[in-house]
């Protein structure tokens, strides 16, 4: 008899041990490290990239069209680090190393891959319905990827709030952005996976479902999951913020006014992550070194997901240009109050650049100026018209 029990207990852990996903089995979760970086390297190395490097940047700070962090890397080594311009205006302050910037729409990039921790701990599915990780979700065939990858259809939060929420002083918050979906089930712009729409509900909902799958606040789960193994002292979500710190920059209209709050500050997930340019060439060496994501789930989300989009593409959380992988650019671009930002990955070189400015201009959108610093006189420049991309 006791010869049987056993072998009913064995079998049932067999069947048990085979029914594991087999995603997580194959690929057995690592938790993020921090990566292996260099400050400023040797400037004799880089000396012409360097030259070029500061030629534009002061020749764009002198025509007041520049003040930001700039941070641009080749693999683990920063071959330049610099600050043009003030942190706060009226107290003429310059920026500095230190100095923290809101992300805006870069925070973007920073969700995605705390989802696509989740999926590697074998926790999400990313074909996995909305509706059943929240049953009051109305949409019925949206899934967590139609979020990332901006194929949800569903309009931006902003336009139905303003709608069906009329008390302007309110301050709002993700769930009160999911609450008026319920309630009110507002009309989406397309059909789910038709096509790329960017919206940034899509952010605001992964924010809460990172919450909802992970059991902690979003604040939490990025610190204790992201910020903290990769060293990123100087990084927190809107919550967690010392608006208080000296190392806090304000944001500026063009004519350095500054820019005034307004409810939707509290929405986080599409924006509302703050940081330094170090902190973020963290994340990216992290990424490089495949000390923070799989090289397969980065290769899924440097993928593209909307064939009608024929010069750049979105994947998961990241935009991207030049699909050809040899000089395949992923990025992020973003703005929200006085913020611009703009986060650019070359990976067939590991290079980093990163672009913290806290004066509305689209100039920190144009980036093809640092490529071509970068690369050289006999570097393929593209125009401008081509480079430069929207948020």
């Amino acid at each position: 008899m006791k010869y049987v029990i056993s072998l009913l207990i064995f079998s049932f852990l067999i069947v048990n041990c085979n029914q594991v996903d087999s995603s997580a089995k194959e690929n057995p979760y690592k938790s993020p490290e921090k990566p292996v970086v260099k400050s400023l390297v040797d400037s004799i190395k880089y000396k012409n990239e360097i030259y070029r490097l500061d030629t534009l940047f002061n020749s764009l700070y002198k025509l007041n069209i520049l003040n930001a962090n700039i941070l641009v890397a080749k693999g683990k080594d920063i071959i330049y680090q610099k600050s043009f311009g003030y942190a706060v205006k009226e107290k003429n302050k310059p920026l500095t190393d230190s100095s923290i910037f809101q992300l805006a729409s870069v925070s973007k990039v920073i969700t995605s891959i705390g989802v696509l921790l989740l999926y590697e701990q074998g926790k999400l599915k990313l074909d996995k319905l909305v509706c059943d990780i929240f049953p009051d979700f109305p949409y019925k065939k949206i899934t967590v990827k139609h979020l990332l990858t901006h194929r949800s259809g569903i309009p931006n939060y902003a336009y139905f709030c303003d709608e069906f929420l009329k008390d302007e002083k309110k301050q709002l918050s993700n769930q009160d952005i999911f609450d008026v979906i319920v309630k009110y089930q507002p009309k989406n712009y397309l059909k789910e996976d038709v096509r790329f729409n960017y919206s940034n509900t899509n952010y605001a909902l992964l924010a809460l479902i990172i919450e909802k799958i992970s059991g902690k606040s979003y604040s939490d789960f990025l610190q204790q999951e992201l910020f903290t193994p990769l060293g990123m002292k100087h990084t927190n979500t809107l919550i967690n913020v010392d608006f208080m710190s000296d190392n806090l920059t304000f944001g500026y209209t063009t004519s350095f006014k500054p820019v005034a709050n307004d409810r939707y500050d509290g929405i986080v997930g599409d924006k509302g992550i703050y940081t330094t340019t170090h902190d973020l060439f963290l994340l990216s060496a992290a990424l490089y070194q495949h000390k923070l994501l799989s090289a397969e789930t980065q290769s899924m989300a440097y993928s593209p997901y909307s064939p009608e989009k024929k010069l750049s593409n979105y994947g998961l959380g990241w935009r991207m240009k030049n699909m050809n992988e040899v000089d395949k650019e992923v990025f992020h671009n973003g703005w929200w109050h006085g913020y611009r930002t703009a986060f650019h990955r070359r990976l067939n070189d590991s290079l980093t650049i990163i672009v913290l400015s806290n004066k509305l201009n689209k100039s920190v959108y144009a980036t093809w100026r640092i490529y071509a610093a970068i690369d050289g006189p006999k570097a393929a420049i593209l125009s401008e018209e081509k480079r430069n991309e929207d948020e």
